[in-house]
């Protein structure tokens, strides 16, 4: 199981986002599998969700960072059957393990505010996963608004299921040449994200599978 913990950052002085958040998030766990219990607030500025999956549990980790201002505790593990209707009624290894997640995301040394906390004995699995998802999650907060007018065409609703449209598609709906559609893919790192994907969401199946045995 996968649990989510995430904590707005500066809020005091950038007002309450998590409404905007849920509304973003909530929209997008609508095309997703695997949602056990959807993203809400729990406490203060503090929004936490359950999901089953790991390719979902990677799209929404990738989308909070790419809305910026959050730090993110991804927990994996078991959870105490059966689950409540509110997550923060829920409790089990994996609540503890997003809890102490969420807090080393804050820490000063990691540029990019995600960390990953399974059980002990899954050894480097959950320390990979985390690696590469600060990796991706470099790659998301640096793009540009021009590379994502690009990519959100050519990215599947699902993160997989659907075939996108063809970069010849996207130029002619955006109106520009294929060459600078092409241009932006490049730069927006757009393969090289994809790429990762099967990666990412291995790592965090094996972490998950290594728990539940």
């Amino acid at each position: 199981m996968f649990v989510l913990t995430v904590d707005q950052q500066r809020s005091t002085t950038r007002g309450d986002g998590v409404p905007d958040l849920l509304r973003r998030i909530n929209s997008l766990t609508l095309r997703l599998p695997g949602v056990r219990l959807p993203l809400e607030r729990t406490v203060g500025d503090e929004v936490q969700m359950v999901l089953t999956e790991p390719r979902p549990t990677l799209m929404i980790v990738l989308e909070i960072l790419r809305a910026g201002g959050w730090w993110i505790g991804l927990g994996i593990g078991s959870v105490n059957e059966p689950l409540p209707e509110h997550s923060r009624e829920a409790a089990g290894p994996a609540f503890i393990r997003a809890r102490a997640a969420v807090e080393r995301a804050k820490s000063k040394s990691a540029s990019v505010p995600v960390a990953v906390v399974g059980d002990s004995a899954t050894g480097d699995v959950a320390s990979d996963a985390e690696a590469l998802l600060r990796l991706l999650g470099a790659i998301v907060e640096r793009r540009t608004a021009h590379g994502w007018e690009v990519v959100d065409l050519l990215r599947p609703a699902d993160g997989g299921g659907e075939s996108p449209p063809t970069q010849r598609d996207v130029a002619r709906i955006l109106g520009i040449s294929e060459q600078a559609v092409s241009q932006r893919v490049r730069t927006a790192l757009w393969a090289e994200e994809v790429a990762a994907w099967p990666l990412a969401t291995r790592l965090l199946q094996e972490a998950d599978a290594w728990d539940q045995a």
